[in-house]
C-alpha cells in the first residue's frame, strides 16, 4: 500500500483532478462531546475550496456549528494494494445558509450530480452548504 505523503495546505493539480471527478467523499465531524461522525457525501471543487450540502437539521451540521473543523476522504480501492490511491484533506468549514453564493453552489452541484434536484433537492429554508478550505492536504498512490 502506498505510503501517505503530505503536500501542505493547496491542492496540488492531480490531487485536484482526483477530488474533481471523484463521485463520493466521506466526510468527519466531531461536536463539543468529541464524537466522531463520518458520512459520504457528494461534493463539488470549486477555486481550491470544497463544498457540500445538507439539511440544515443533520448531525454533521450541528458538529460543525460546535467545532468548525472536519475531516474528508476520497479513495479508490483496489485488492491490488499497489494501485490504491486516495486524497484526505482536513480543513475549516463555513456554512453558506442563503444568497448568491449558496444559489451558484447549488447550481454546480445539480450539473455535476443531475439526481439531486429530484431526490434530494436543496432549498434556502431547510438546507446549507458546507465550504471547506483545506488547511493540510495528504495523498497516496497519486505520484
Amino acid at each position: 500500500m502506498p505510503a501517505p505523503r503530505h503536500s501542505s495546505s493547496r491542492l496540488t493539480k492531480k490531487v485536484a483532478a482526483f477530488v474533481q471527478w471523484e463521485r463520493v467523499a466521506r466526510v468527519a465531524t466531531t461536536g463539543r462531546a468529541g464524537i466522531p461522525h463520518v458520512v459520504p457525501v457528494c461534493h463539488l471543487l470549486a477555486g481550491g475550496r470544497i463544498y457540500f450540502a445538507s439539511g440544515d437539521d443533520g448531525r454533521k451540521v450541528k458538529n460543525l456549528q460546535e467545532n468548525p473543523w472536519a475531516t474528508l476522504t476520497l479513495d479508490v480501492y483496489s485488492d491490488h494494494w499497489g494501485t490504491i490511491r486516495g486524497v484526505m484533506i482536513q480543513g475549516r468549514t463555513k456554512l453558506i445558509e442563503r444568497g448568491p453564493r449558496f444559489r451558484q453552489i447549488r447550481a454546480r452541484l445539480y450539473r455535476k450530480y443531475p439526481q439531486y434536484p429530484g431526490e434530494a433537492a436543496l432549498s434556502e429554508s431547510d438546507s446549507v452548504i458546507v465550504e471547506v478550505t483545506p488547511t493540510h492536504v495528504y495523498s497516496w498512490g497519486l505520484d
